[in-house]
């Protein structure tokens, strides 16, 4: 499991472009977002560098927990 601090993420909008972008690189992967805490948790098959490449080129500053 992979969980992200990802602290511009504001909305619900926000929020669905992270998880379509994790699911461009991972189809079957497990999203759940915290937007309150503005946490990402991953439950999937790709590695974190791949995770945070695709967050990030959504527009996005994840950081690994």
């Amino acid at each position: 499991m992979l969980t992200f601090d990802i602290q511009d993420m504001s909305c619900g909008h926000c929020a669905g472009s992270i998880t379509k972008a994790i699911k461009t690189i991972d189809p079957q992967a497990d999203v759940n977002i915290d937007l309150a805490h503005k946490k990402v948790t991953i439950e999937g098959k790709a590695n974190a560098k791949a995770v945070e490449k695709a967050i990030a080129e959504a527009g996005f500053t994840p950081v690994l927990k």
